[in-house]
C-alpha cells in the first residue's frame, strides 16, 4: 500500500496532469496550483511556488488568454505550432512537482519522458485534429475543437486530481491512438 501511495499515485497524477498540457498549456498548471494552495496536491521540495499567489495568479492570466486565443481564427492554429514544445516543457515541470518521493535523477528522467512526452503526443494529435477541422471546415468547426480542448484540459485536470489512476488509463489510452493515428498516416501518404 505504502508503494501505491509514494510512486503510483505521483506518477499517475503527474503524467496526467502534464497531459492535459496537451490541451491548454496553462490551465493544468492553474489547477495544479490552486490544489497545492487548498493543501491537496503535495508538491516536491522547490517547487511550492507552484501554489503561491503569484503563479496562481499568472497561471490564471496565461490560461484565459490562451483560452481566448483559440478562437481567432488563423490565430489557432499557428498556437498549435508555438505551444507544442510549452506543453512539453509545462508537462515535464508538472510532473518533476509532484514526484516527491523519487530522487532528483530519477524525477526529472521520468517526469521529462513520461509527463513531457505525453504533453507532447496528446499537443500533437489536438494539432492534427485542428488541421482536419481546418481542412474539413475551412475553420468553421475549430471552435467546436476549441471548446472540447477546453473541456478535456480543465474536466482531465480535475480528474487527474480526484482518480489519477483512471485518468492515467485513459491519457495512456489516447497517447496509444495519437501515435497509431501518426503511424497510419504516415504509411497511408507513403502508399
Amino acid at each position: 500500500m505504502e508503494i501505491i501511495q509514494q510512486y503510483i499515485i505521483p506518477v499517475a497524477m503527474g503524467v496526467s496532469l502534464s497531459a492535459c498540457c496537451g490541451f491548454r498549456v496553462f490551465v493544468p498548471l492553474l489547477i495544479g496550483g490552486l490544489a497545492a494552495k487548498a493543501g491537496y496536491l503535495p508538491l516536491s521540495s522547490g517547487f511550492e511556488w507552484l501554489g503561491s499567489w503569484p503563479a496562481i495568479i499568472c497561471f490564471a492570466a496565461a490560461s484565459v488568454a490562451e483560452i481566448a486565443s483559440y478562437y481567432i481564427p488563423v490565430v489557432d492554429n499557428i498556437l498549435d505550432t508555438i505551444t507544442t514544445p510549452s506543453a512539453v516543457v509545462a508537462g515535464t515541470v508538472l510532473s518533476a512537482s509532484v514526484f516527491t518521493e523519487f530522487d532528483p535523477t530519477t524525477k526529472w528522467i521520468l517526469a521529462a519522458i513520461a509527463g513531457g512526452g505525453a504533453a507532447g503526443m496528446i499537443q500533437a494529435g489536438t494539432g492534427l485534429l485542428r488541421l482536419g477541422s481546418t481542412k474539413l471546415t475551412a475553420g468553421v468547426g475549430n471552435h467546436a475543437v476549441s471548446t472540447a480542448e477546453n473541456a478535456f484540459s480543465v474536466g482531465g485536470s480535475i480528474l487527474a486530481l480526484l482518480l489519477p489512476v483512471i485518468m492515467f488509463v485513459v491519457i495512456v489510452v489516447a497517447v496509444i491512438v495519437v501515435i497509431y493515428y501518426l503511424l497510419f498516416r504516415r504509411r497511408k501518404a507513403k502508399a
